[in-house]
C-alpha cells in the first residue's frame, strides 16, 4: 500500500495565505501597525513595503531605530516574554503585512523546520545589523552613518538585486536614524550629489537615487576593532 508523502512546506506559501491565527491587511502610508505601550501577542511579516520602528523616551524625545523592508519579521519581542511593544511601528510606503498570532508562530516553529530555519536566519541577521549599527554609531562621523543608512535603505549588501530609488524619506527621519541634526543631513546630501554618489532632481522628498559609489564613503577608513 503506497504511503501517501506530506507536501513539502514552503515558508513563503505559508505567509502569503490566511489561516489558522494569521491573517493578511493591506496598509497606507503613516498608518500605525502598532504603538509603544501596546500588548505584544503577535508577530508580523512585511510582505511588501517599509516600516519606520520608532521609540519614545519618558522626556518625549522620539528616535529612529530601524527601517525595515519586504521579507523582514518584526515584533518578534512577544516570543521572548516582552509584555508590552518597546516601539511603534508605521507604514513608510503602502505595505501588504502579515499577522501571526504568538500561538500560531510558536507552533509553526516547532512543528516546521523550514519555518525555523527561515525565523532563526532573519533573526541573527537583525542581531549582526544591531552590532553593526552600534559600531557605526561609537566610531563613525555623521557623514559616514549617512551613507551607510542609504546604501541599506537601498539594500545593497542584501540578497537580491539592490533597489537603487529609495522611496520619500524625509532628512528628519535621516537625521533621527544617525543621530545628527537636519542642517547636516542637508549638508551630507548635497556633498554626495555634486560628487554624482546620489541623485533626487526632484527633491529629496520625491525619492532618491543611490549609486553604488557611495560605498566608497564607508569603505574609506573602516574603524579598526581590536581582537
Amino acid at each position: 500500500m503506497a504511503i501517501k508523502r506530506r507536501p513539502k512546506f514552503n515558508p513563503k506559501s505559508f505567509l502569503a495565505k490566511v489561516g489558522e491565527g494569521r491573517s493578511i491587511g493591506k496598509y497606507r502610508k503613516d498608518q500605525i501597525v502598532f504603538s509603544q505601550g501596546e500588548p505584544a501577542d503577535a508577530v508580523f511579516y512585511l510582505q511588501k513595503g517599509k516600516v519606520k520602528v520608532t521609540v519614545v523616551s519618558e522626556q518625549g524625545k522620539e528616535a529612529v531605530v530601524a527601517i525595515l523592508g519586504t521579507d523582514e519579521f518584526f515584533g518578534e519581542g512577544c516570543l521572548a516574554g516582552q509584555p508590552q511593544r518597546m516601539a511603534t511601528v508605521a507604514i513608510m510606503t503602502d505595505a501588504v503585512i502579515v499577522r501571526l498570532e504568538k500561538a500560531a508562530i510558536v507552533r509553526v516553529i516547532h512543528q516546521e523546520p523550514a519555518f525555523s530555519e527561515m525565523f532563526i536566519a532573519h533573526l541573527l541577521g537583525r542581531t549582526i545589523r544591531v552590532e553593526a549599527d552600534l559600531v557605526d554609531q561609537l566610531f563613525n562621523s555623521s557623514e559616514k552613518r549617512l551613507a551607510r543608512v542609504l546604501l541599506l535603505l537601498a539594500n545593497f549588501g542584501k540578497d537580491g538585486k539592490p533597489e537603487p530609488i529609495i522611496a520619500k524619506i524625509s532628512q528628519e527621519t535621516l537625521a533621527e536614524m544617525i543621530g545628527t541634526t537636519r542642517s547636516r543631513v542637508s549638508f551630507f546630501m548635497n556633498k554626495f550629489r555634486k560628487l554624482g554618489l546620489i541623485d533626487y532632481d526632484g527633491g529629496i522628498d520625491g525619492g532618491i537615487e543611490v549609486h553604488s559609489s557611495l560605498l566608497n564613503v564607508v569603505l574609506h577608513e573602516q574603524p579598526q576593532i581590536k581582537t
